[in-house]
């Protein structure tokens, strides 16, 4: 493909080595140009890791490669070819409104996607027109780098473009196209997609290629079974992920096979939302009805699409289908019970416990009833712990004579280890938050920047998120909870 137009002096270096795969998981493609490209929001911190130059990103040369109008030397614009199961019934997707240029090379010699999203119609786009709303993607670029700020892995957003084009959705809304910065966007339903339409040989080069990418300790390991090692680090990597998601409170809304990323990052931020009120059921998309992706069936639901991959592997497995299967099941025995110790480790940490004690789920499990039960914020439950600050908060689970029994135990057990109170102290700070991007504040910072252009609101709201585990004065506005209202809060896909 020619190059049109390169732009050394913003840092492009681009390789591209997901298009030397075979071209059934991918279509070659032009973003589609747009009219008249503004940038709204630039990543600078993100620029400057990735080794780009903000400030030629932001010239209108810049800009245009961010609207795809302009294909920066070395990128091959690509869409990429999967499936997935979407609410339990199987598809033939693709990247139905997104194009992923290429692999940007940082000096360290990391390796990027950068993928425009909103850039236009695909092969893939199943009807739909290719294009993105505004909203959306300042959705995307807010809770990413939430998500970021918590420590969790994540896709980033280095930039959104409005497009001056309007879209039409339920109303007519302003378009946009948002640059997302992944380790790869290789996903379960990409082994689905190759595994149902594919070659056996097809499989083998995209399983060796995501081993070289994202797992290259198998390699250097020489193990005799390396696409059974595959399974196996991809579901430790999925089971310490999603305990991180449960740990904050965060819900995905929509956790598809195709929306699960074997690098083990959190990928594809549609209806996803952080929960207030504690209750296991808490669901927020406006499409799962039947709360399949509910916070509490989250740890499972990463189980099933797990299995999902594992299917897809088998004929690389064992060449005798029964062994195979018997092979894949035991690596998938393993997932439950390290997400357990995943997310055990980590609410231990959240309540000042270095150690480890049998009657410990106990004690968490009894926390966690007593705050659905007393509909208590989840966040700042753990934040006034903490700061030993429960008898000022407006929660009514702390006047209650089962939280003051509850809390002598929990202060029994931190006595019982060797670690300074000094030091729970400061383990539960780094473990808990005191801000997330409540849903509140960011429909507040959406209103304003799509319905105003006023991204002040925003960019106040993202510098709190960037550290969210500082307690300060300057973060306690951001930490007050939502007016009461009788309306549950609804997000949606955006698409």
């Amino acid at each position: 493909m020619k190059d049109n137009q390169a732009l050394p002096q913003s840092g492009w270096n681009f390789d591209n080595s997901y298009a030397r795969l075979p071209q059934s998981l991918f279509t070659p493609l032009i973003p589609i140009p747009v009219s008249s490209p503004s940038l709204a929001v630039l990543n600078e911190p993100l620029a400057a890791s990735l080794g780009l130059n903000a400030q030629a990103l932001q010239s209108p040369d810049g800009v245009a490669v961010f609207a795809g109008n302009r294909i920066p030397e070395g990128a091959y614009p690509l869409a990429q070819a999967y499936a997935g199961h979407q609410f339990g019934y199987f598809n033939r997707l693709g990247d139905g409104r997104a194009l992923l240029l290429g692999e940007q090379m940082t000096l360290q010699g990391e390796r990027f996607d950068i993928q425009l999203k909103g850039s236009g119609v695909t092969p893939y786009s199943r009807n739909g027109d290719g294009r993105a709303a505004l909203g959306p993607m300042l959705r995307e670029y807010i809770i990413s780098e939430a998500m970021h700020g918590l420590g969790i892995p994540t896709t980033r957003s280095l930039a959104v473009v409005t497009t001056g084009q309007p879209i039409q959705r339920e109303t007519e809304q302003p378009g946009a196209i948002l640059t997302r910065v992944a380790a790869s966007h290789i996903r379960v339903g990409t082994f689905q997609y190759i595994a149902q339409w594919g070659t056996i040989e097809e499989l083998r080069a995209l399983s060796d290629y995501t081993i070289q990418r994202h797992y290259a300790e198998i390699d250097s390991e020489e193990k005799d079974n390396r696409y059974l090692q595959l399974l196996q680090e991809v579901t430790q990597r999925q089971a310490a992920l999603i305990a991180k998601w449960q740990l904050v409170g965060f819900i995905h809304g929509v956790m598809n096979t195709d929306n699960m990323a074997i690098s083990g990052e959190t990928i594809d931020y549609g209806p996803c939302a952080f929960m207030d009120t504690y209750d296991p059921a808490t669901v927020f998309s406006s499409i799962d009805r039947q709360g399949r992706y509910a916070y509490g069936n989250q740890p499972y639901i990463g189980g099933w699409n797990l299995a999902r991959f594992a299917e897809a592997l088998l004929p690389l497995l064992h060449e005798d289908d029964a062994q195979a299967v018997t092979l894949a099941e035991e690596a998938l025995s393993e997932y439950t019970g390290s997400y357990q110790r995943y997310w055990l480790a980590g609410m231990r940490a959240k309540l000042g416990i270095f150690n480890e004690e049998q009657q410990d789920e106990t004690l968490i499990e009894s926390l966690l009833e007593m705050m659905k039960k007393y509909r208590a914020d989840y966040t700042n439950t753990f934040v006034a712990l903490t700061l030993d600050a429960t008898e000022s908060q407006e929660n009514d689970m702390f006047g209650t004579a089962e939280f003051v029994s509850w809390n002598e135990l929990w202060h029994a057990r931190l006595v019982r280890q060797q670690e300074s109170k000094a030091a729970s102290h400061q383990l539960m700070r780094n473990s808990n938050p005191a801000v997330i991007p409540r849903n509140h504040r960011v429909e507040e910072a959406l209103d304003a920047a799509v319905t105003q252009g006023d991204y002040s609101v925003m960019e106040r709201l993202l510098a709190v998120l960037s550290n969210p585990y500082e307690n300060t004065p300057e973060q306690e506005e951001y930490c007050a909870l939502p007016a009461q209202t009788s309306l549950p809060y609804r997000t949606y896909c955006g698409t």
